[in-house]
C-alpha cells in the first residue's frame, strides 16, 4: 500500500504512536478483564475527560438556578436563542450562561482510552470508580502523555462481529468454512468488485451510509485501492474542502484536469494530485512548502486533533508561507495549498487506518455477495449499523430469504435461519419480557416442542400481557387457530388454570377443548398486529397497506435515464439526515421503490416549509432528478405522505371516528408504532369502536 512510515516513527517525533485496538463489541468485557487482570489493578485504569458546558447543559444548569420548572428548562435546551421567551430571567440566563460557556462541567470517563503505568497508578492520580465498575485517573489524556503514560484505544464496533457471525452461521446452515482473513477475498473478487460499484453495500462495515453507496456509484469504485481512498475522502475534511468532487472529476477523467504542481503529480499521484489522507498533507507541507521534518509532525497531531498549542500552529503556518515566498511559488496557489491542508484539522484519516476499515469493508461484502441472507441474519442479531433492523430484513427478504414472524416451537432469542427460512427473533418484541423469552427456548430445547397453546400454558409461567403479544405476533401459528380464537382460549385457560400444576404429572390430564363461534380476520389484520409489535410488517409490503394502487411512473432502477426531468414517484422512508447549511435546514432522504430498490432525495428548505416530513411510510414525490456521476439523486419540488387503509381490526360507525384513529397513526414516530387500544389492554378481542 505505499505507506508512508514517517507518519508513525522518525527522528523529529517526539512521542510514539497510538495503540488502536479493534475488538467485538461481543467480547470488549472480555478484553477489558484480561488487561486488568494480567496488569494487575494497581497499574491499570480508564482516562478521565471532562465534559465542558455547552448549549444544552448551560441552560439546564443555569436555568435550575433560577427556579424554572422541567417544561421551562426543555424549552431552553432544545430551541434556538431567537425562538426563547425574552422575559427578564431568561436575559439573565444567557448572561451568566455565556459565561460559563467552555467551563469544565463534570468528570466522565474515556470512551476507550486505557493507561497502563509501570509504577502503581495512584502515584500519578487518585482513583474515581464510576457506576460502570472501572476506575478512572482523574486527567484527561493529553496529561497523560506529558506524564509519560501509554494510552491503549480499546475500541468495540459491531462490523466485526457481524464477520463472525456471520461465517459461524454459514458452516452451521451449508457445511461451508469459509476463511474469511485469506486476503484474496478480502482484497480483490470480480462479483464483490462489480456490488462494489453499484454501491449495493447495506450492512457492510462502514461503507453502507447513503453518502458512502453514493461515493461509491460516483466513483465506479471497482477494487480494494479505491475503496482505501473512498473511506478517506468521505471524511469532513476533505468533502468541506471540496477535495472530494474534485476527486470524483479526476477520477472519472484521468486525462482532462492539470496538477497543481509537479510537487504533487510526484509525491501523489495515486490519488490525483489530491491530499486524501494524512499522510498527504505532510508530504505536501514538507515536499512543497519546503517545511522542516519538525514542523510536518506539529501538523500531523494538529490534524489528528492532539495540537494544543495554536501559536506552535501559527508559527508552522507562518514558516509555510515564508518558505513558498522563497521557492517561488505564487501566493495565490499558496494560500489554495494551506487551505486545503487546514481543511483537514480533526477529520483526515491516516492511509493505515483507511487500509484497515477497507479490509474489514470488503470481508463483509464479500459475505454479504456470496452469502447474503446468512449475512444479514448475523447484522440483524448484531444490532444492524446504519440503519433500523427493518432494513436487513428488507435486505434479507431481497436476498431470498423467506421471513417469518416469531414462532414459540422455532424461535429463539436471536433471530434464526433454517435453510432460508429466517425466523425472526424474540429480541425484536420489545414490550415481551426477556425472561419469558429466554424461558420458552430454554424449555423447548430441554423438553421437545409445544404441542398446544395449553401445554405451552402449563409448562411456561406467563401472564396475560406476555401471552397477548406472542398471539397477535402468531407465535401460535402451529395449532392452526386463528388469532381470536386463541385469545379466548388463553383467557379461559389462564383463568382455570392453577400454578401447583405446573409440575409434569405421570398420567396428564387433558385440557379441556372448547367450542369457539367463527370469528373472522381481514387480510391486512396481521400486518397491522407486526406493526404495532415489531414495528414493521413483515406479513405484506408496507406498500400494500395504501389506499392507492398507484405505484409510482417511474422506478428507482431507471432513474439515471431521466437526468434534469421530473419524476413523481410512490416510495417508502427508510432515512433521512438532517444537514445544517447557509439557506437553512436541509434533508438528505433514503427510500424504497415498490420494487425493493433503494434511491435518494434531497430536500431544502424552502421545499420543506410547504412540505414537511410527517413521520414514516410512504409519500408520493415530485422532484427533478440530478445525475451526478453515474448517480441520480431528486431534488425535490413537492411530496405528501400517503394514507393508509383503515385498520382492519376496528370498524367506525362514521367518518369522524375514522378521521380520529387516522389522526393517532399520523402521529407516530419514524418506527410506525401504533397505540393499542383499551380494548386490548383488558385481553379482549378487537371489536367494534364506539
Amino acid at each position: 500500500m505505499d505507506l508512508y512510515f514517517e507518519r508513525f516513527l522518525n527522528l523529529n517525533r517526539k512521542t510514539p504512536p497510538d495503540f488502536d485496538i479493534d475488538w467485538s463489541w461481543q467480547e470488549r468485557d472480555t478484553i477489558l478483564e484480561y488487561i486488568f487482570k494480567k496488569y494487575g489493578k494497581d497499574h491499570v485504569a480508564f482516562c478521565g475527560t471532562n465534559v465542558e458546558f455547552k448549549y444544552r447543559s448551560i441552560f439546564r444548569e443555569v436555568g435550575k438556578v433560577f427556579g424554572l420548572t422541567k417544561e421551562e428548562l426543555d424549552a431552553l435546551a432544545t430551541q434556538p436563542l431567537e425562538n426563547h421567551d425574552q422575559n427578564s430571567v431568561v436575559k439573565q440566563v444567557h448572561k451568566y450562561g455565556k459565561m460559563l460557556e467552555k467551563f469544565p462541567n463534570q468528570r466522565s470517563m474515556h470512551a476507550c482510552g486505557i493507561l497502563i503505568s509501570e509504577e502503581p497508578i495512584t502515584n500519578y492520580s487518585a482513583l474515581e470508580m464510576p457506576p460502570k465498575g472501572f476506575p478512572i485517573v482523574q486527567f484527561d489524556m493529553h496529561v497523560a502523555e506529558d506524564i509519560g503514560l501509554e494510552k491503549f484505544d480499546i475500541l468495540s464496533q459491531r462490523g466485526i462481529a457481524t464477520i463472525n457471525d456471520a461465517v459461524k452461521l454459514i458452516k452451521k446452515n451449508k457445511g461451508i468454512d469459509v476463511d474469511i482473513r485469506d486476503n484474496h477475498l478480502s482484497k480483490d473478487e470480480s462479483q464483490c468488485n462489480r456490488f462494489l460499484s453499484q454501491g449495493k453495500t447495506i450492512g457492510c462495515f462502514y461503507i453502507e451510509s447513503p453518502a458512502m453507496r453514493g461515493l461509491l456509484r460516483r466513483l465506479k469504485c471497482d477494487n480494494y485501492k479505491v475503496l482505501v481512498a473512498a473511506s478517506s475522502i468521505i471524511r469532513p475534511g476533505v468533502a468541506q474542502s471540496g477535495m472530494m468532487k474534485e476527486y470524483i472529476f479526476r477520477h472519472n477523467y484521468p486525462d482532462k484536469f492539470e496538477y497543481f504542481h509537479p510537487v504533487f503529480q510526484e509525491q501523489l499521484g495515486e490519488t490525483y494530485g489530491i491530499m486524501v489522507y494524512q499522510e498527504d498533507v505532510i508530504k505536501i507541507a514538507l515536499h512543497f512548502g519546503g517545511l522542516p521534518a519538525t514542523d510536518g509532525d506539529v501538523l500531523r497531531r494538529a490534524m489528528s486533533g492532539k495540537g494544543r498549542s495554536l501559536a506552535a500552529l501559527q508559527k508552522v503556518k507562518d514558516h509555510f508561507f515564508e518558505s513558498c515566498h522563497r521557492l517561488g511559488h505564487p501566493e495565490k496557489l499558496s494560500s489554495e495549498v494551506y487551505r486545503q491542508i487546514e481543511s483537514f484539522a480533526g477529520y483526515s484519516f491516516c492511509k493505515a487506518h483507511s487500509a484497515c476499515y477497507a479490509v474489514e469493508s470488503y470481508q463483509s461484502l464479500y459475505l454479504k455477495v456470496y452469502y447474503p441472507v446468512e449475512f444479514m441474519v448475523a447484522a440483524i442479531n448484531n444490532g444492524g449499523g446504519f440503519y433500523r433492523t427493518e432494513v436487513y430484513v428488507h435486505e434479507a427478504r431481497m436476498s431470498g430469504a423467506n421471513v417469518l414472524n416469531p414462532c414459540v416451537n422455532k424461535s429463539d432469542w436471536e433471530t434464526i435461519l433454517y435453510g432460508n427460512d429466517l425466523y425472526l427473533g424474540f429480541m425484536h418484541l420489545q414490550a415481551l419480557e426477556t425472561k419469558t423469552a429466554l424461558m420458552i427456548t430454554t424449555e423447548r430445547n430441554r423438553n421437545s416442542d409445544f404441542r398446544s397453546l395449553g401445554d405451552f400454558i402449563k409448562r411456561i409461567p406467563i401472564g396475560v400481557a406476555d401471552m397477548q403479544i406472542l398471539i397477535f405476533i402468531d407465535a401460535f401459528r402451529f395449532t392452526g387457530k386463528q388469532k381470536n380464537e386463541l385469545l379466548l382460549e388463553a383467557r379461559m385457560v389462564l383463568n382455570d388454570f392453577k400454578p401447583e400444576n405446573r409440575m409434569q404429572a405421570l398420567f396428564e390430564e387433558p385440557i379441556k377443548e372448547y367450542q369457539f363461534p367463527e370469528l373472522k380476520r381481514e387480510v391486512f389484520e396481521d400486518a397491522f398486529d407486526e406493526i404495532e409489535l415489531l414495528d414493521f410488517p413483515v406479513s405484506c409490503s408496507p406498500f400494500d397497506l395504501l389506499v392507492t394502487k398507484y405505484r409510482g411512473s417511474v422506478m428507482s432502477k431507471d432513474l439515471v435515464k431521466y437526468h434534469k426531468k421530473q419524476v413523481k414517484m410512490l416510495a417508502y422512508l427508510i432515512s433521512r439526515k438532517h444537514v445544517p447549511t447557509n439557506r437553512g435546514t436541509m434533508f438528505f432522504g433514503t427510500w424504497i421503490d415498490a420494487e425493493g430498490d433503494y434511491f435518494d432525495t434531497a430536500h431544502f428548505s424552502d421545499c420543506l416549509q410547504k412540505y414537511p416530513f410527517k413521520g414514516g411510510g410512504c409519500y408520493l414525490l415530485l422532484g427533478t432528478v440530478e445525475v451526478d456521476f453515474h448517480f441520480p439523486t431528486i431534488t425535490i419540488l413537492k411530496m405528501e405522505k400517503m394514507p393508509m387503509i383503515p385498520d382492519p381490526r376496528y370498524t367506525y360507525d362514521n367518518d369522524k371516528q375514522y378521521e380520529a384513529h387516522q389522526r393517532i397513526r399520523e402521529d407516530v414516530s419514524m418506527t410506525h408504532r401504533l397505540p393499542y387500544p383499551q380494548e386490548h389492554e383488558i385481553g379482549l378481542p378487537r371489536i367494534k369502536m364506539q
